[in-house]
């Protein structure tokens, strides 16, 4: 016989308190252990299409290791130099080109920057603002990067991590499905497969758009010859999980900088603009509907509301779990509605009665 309903209640309250509880203890401990869980998930659909062409899976996750290290290589000896340096200049740069934009306004429109205007102050405080804490951001990240503490939790442990959990994914979903309750054991499954479903076409699929988009950015920008090119696109790709906020971010830095780089140059100026409008083009009309598909069922607002959240409450690891929950939460939040609809609270009685 099952057990009562409020003693199941209880005993699932108890076990996502004790989640909460130890994600706020040993956020910082989780936090290798996390980036692993989150490389092998992403990766598990290589190493399963792997499988099915014949290799083992411990072929399949050695190939998958070794792609993942040379890709690693060329990214620390290529890109991160390159992006560093770039996003050091911009902060730098930031005070030259907010008195750029004082002289232009000046120009145009006088009557707003008077000597003495809170406009005229407002704008060159900006731009020393972005100096001063952007350059402190960066050298603190990049000081707090090189430490060694992160350098072996960032280069040794995740991917060890990552090559464990890709090794035997299949077996530890297989050992967690015998440890389901067997009373609920097809309903928890079928909302596992909902969830997995979600996280799929979210994670996997807006992962793939915002790095194909990125390097599309990126080195379309460079091509035109945009000076910070590489971080626009960055950015841009960056935050593209966002619908539109991606292209609207980087769309109007990158415009931004070529109006003060191309003053004059209309072509140029129209080529950068072109380059994110055939981005939002490819990525509204190809790469979403294809990667990622309608059914994601992640709004752009929870989304954000999740990201904000658990940001704040549990910090970079709340980051990295946030979207995981925001799809199980939702996933759940429908199974109950549906449940809802056909019980007697939402039908009542006569309904009921009717059928």
């Amino acid at each position: 016989m099952a057990l009562p309903v409020h003693k199941q209640l209880l005993y699932w309250g108890i076990a996502a308190a004790v989640f909460v509880g130890l994600l706020w203890a040993l956020g910082q401990v989780l936090l290798p252990f996390i980036l692993g869980g989150a490389i092998a998930y992403f990766l598990d659909p290589v190493a399963d299409r792997f499988e099915r062409l014949g290799l083992s899976r411990v072929a399949a996750t050695a190939i998958i290791t070794i792609a993942g290290l040379l890709v690693f290589v060329l990214m620390a000896l290529l890109v991160v130099p390159m992006l560093t340096n770039q996003a050091l200049q911009l902060v730098n740069v930031a005070p030259e080109y907010a008195k750029s934009i004082t002289t232009f306004l000046t120009e145009r429109v006088p009557s707003l920057l008077d000597a003495g205007s809170t406009l005229r102050q407002s704008i060159g405080q900006l731009g020393e603002t972005i100096q001063s804490r952007g350059a402190q951001l960066l050298e603190t990240a990049l000081g707090s990067v090189a430490s060694l503490l992160n350098v072996v939790v960032l280069l040794v442990i995740v991917p060890v991590v990552s090559v464990y959990l890709l090794l035997d994914w299949d077996r530890m979903v297989a050992r967690i499905d015998e440890l389901l309750p067997r009373d609920h054991a097809d309903t928890i499954r079928q909302l596992a497969r909902d969830i997995d479903a979600t996280l799929a076409s979210f994670i996997r699929g807006m992962g793939t758009v915002c790095l194909i988009l990125g390097t599309y950015y990126a080195i379309a920008l460079m091509i035109v010859g945009l000076q910070f090119g590489l971080v626009v696109g960055f950015i841009a790709g960056l935050v593209t999980f966002i619908p539109y906020l991606g292209a609207l971010i980087g769309g109007a830095l990158a415009i931004g900088l070529a109006l003060f780089q191309f003053w004059g140059d209309w072509v140029s100026i129209g080529l950068v603009a072109g380059i994110f409008v055939v981005g939002q083009v490819v990525e509204g009309n190809i790469l979403t509907p294809k990667l990622v598909g309608d059914s994601v069922g992640l709004h752009p607002v929870w989304l954000i509301l999740a990201l904000s959240v658990f940001g704040a409450a549990f910090g970079f690891v709340g980051m990295l779990v946030a979207v995981p929950v925001a799809a199980a939460l939702g996933v759940i939040a429908r199974f109950g509605v549906t449940q809802y609809k056909h019980s007697l609270l939402y039908r009542g009685t006569s309904e009921a009665d009717g059928d």
